[in-house]
């Protein structure tokens, strides 16, 4: 049996984050690929075994072996807390594909699946039908579900509300600014609330600066700013979790509409590689080529570990909207632990992934050791918990993330993630984005376009 060096839990908690931040990388993204391709082969596969051999014992399959880490902490506390009822999980991390792939095809022979196993975002419509091989978890989420933001259990839930899945995080869409830019050229974007004044806001910082700074940089091979316009809207092109993709909205077409005036007038450029969260976006944060964007809270990561030269430079605050009294915040990217039907012991192992992913004990870890923003809103009002300064990302920015999430906690809307989402995502990105950011087509044309071929794919 191999266990974990056990130490003190806040030593764990608190001393950890810095280093450990650099491990919190995945199941993170709205309708975009994951950053870089794994090429770690099955034989790659990391395996770790905690907890007493007498313990009930688990298979735990993720993606992230700062998962792993995690959970193997939470596993040596809970044996601590309940003698009686011990456990042991033999955890596997697998490259992404490999895991994803691995899972669908025991569950769909009917073994060999593991007990309990992290499933990204993206994949979890695959496993969230009316036949779902998921064992419900509402009974063992009952304890927490008041306290939890329910736009995270939603998505992670069947079309009559049973709950299969534990988030990780809120990734709640917050807006990132370079704070040493705007001091630099003698502009304020701390009063900005609408996408109009933002607009007027990058006007002002082309002629102050020459042109030489943006004021933002827009996806071609991402769906956040999309998924920000929907919320803003109350709208969701997915249908919902049994509806019929709808992408010429109101919110979709406003937004690229404006992203496409944006380009046209020099205050935004495409995305180096399509995205932000790359290498190529992260140089043109350090060179100060961009002054501010929207990204989920999660980001702060990138910061301390690809960006730590940036530290005490950017603000964060809530996202402008189109008009005032809009929600301005929506949930992206994460990923849903699951129980599936397959373990011999789905209760107890329900009951456990509960607490460690909702519990205060479990939240703490998740929030000063992985930086992400926890799901557990009735944290979010303890000072000790949200302003504790050994926390990395409460000294790393000019203002503590916390209350900004206490600002827009009630505005933190819901974009479904569904079987079509893949199709739906795929076209977007590789086809309708690059025509209308890159090409300059017509922005109704190619949402039509983008239509009429889910309505032959998906028919």
């Amino acid at each position: 049996m191999k266990s974990i060096k056990t130490i003190s839990r806040r030593e764990f908690l608190r001393g950890s984050a810095a280093s450990a931040a650099t491990l919190a990388l995945a199941g993170l993204m709205s309708g975009t690929a994951l950053a870089e391709e794994e090429t770690e082969t099955e034989e790659d596969v990391a395996i770790t075994t905690v907890g007493p051999d007498d313990g009930t014992h688990f298979e735990l399959w993720t993606f992230m072996e700062a998962h792993s880490t995690f959970y193997a902490e939470m596993v040596e506390l809970w044996n601590e807390e309940n003698p009686d009822r011990q456990i042991q999980i033999t955890f596997s991390t697998y490259p992404y594909s490999d895991m994803h792939n691995k899972l669908m095809m025991s569950l769909q022979a009917g073994s060999g699946a593991p007990d309990i196993v992290d499933i990204e975002i993206g994949q979890f419509p695959n496993y969230s039908g009316s036949d779902s091989p998921l064992y419900p978890l509402t009974d063992a989420l009952a304890d927490y579900e008041a306290d939890m933001v329910q736009s995270r259990l939603d998505v992670y839930s069947l079309a009559d509300g049973t709950r299969v899945g534990v988030p990780t995080h809120v990734g709640a869409a917050v807006m990132y600014w370079n704070a040493e830019i705007f001091e630099q050229y003698g502009l304020d974007y701390s009063n900005i609330t609408t996408w109009d004044e933002y607009e007027q806001l990058g006007l002002d910082l082309k002629e102050a600066s020459g042109g030489s700074v943006y004021l933002t940089t827009v996806d071609t091979g991402g769906t956040d700013w999309i998924w920000l316009a929907m919320a803003e809207y109350g709208e969701d092109w997915t249908g919902g979790i049994d509806g019929t993709p709808d992408v010429q909205l109101e919110s979709v077409q406003a937004m690229l509409e404006m992203q496409q005036r944006w380009i046209d007038e020099g205050i935004a450029i495409v995305s180096t590689d399509g995205i932000i969260d790359v290498e190529a976006g992260y140089s043109n944060v350090m060179n100060g080529v961009l002054a501010s964007f929207p990204k989920a809270m999660w980001y702060m990561s990138r910061f301390t570990s690809y960006m730590p030269e940036m530290e005490g430079k950017y603000d964060i605050t809530p996202c402008p909207v189109f008009e005032e009294g809009q929600p301005r915040s929506v949930g992206l990217g994460g990923t849903g632990t699951a129980v599936t039907t397959q373990s011999e012991d789905p209760e107890l192992a329900a009951e456990w992934l509960a607490w460690a992913k909702c519990s205060e004990v479990g939240e703490e870890y998740i929030w000063n050791v992985l930086g992400f923003d926890v799901c557990n809103a009735s944290l979010w009002d303890d000072d000790d918990f949200a302003f504790d300064e050994s926390n990395v990302y409460n000294t790393f920015f000019r203002v503590q993330p916390y209350s900004v999430l206490r600002e827009i906690k009630d505005e933190i809307e819901t974009v479904y993630t569904t079987q079509n989402s893949v199709t739906l995502n795929d076209y977007f990105n590789t086809y309708t984005a690059n025509e209308v950011l890159e090409d300059g087509m017509d922005v109704a044309d190619a949402l039509q376009e983008l239509q009429d071929y889910l309505d032959v794919e998906l028919m």
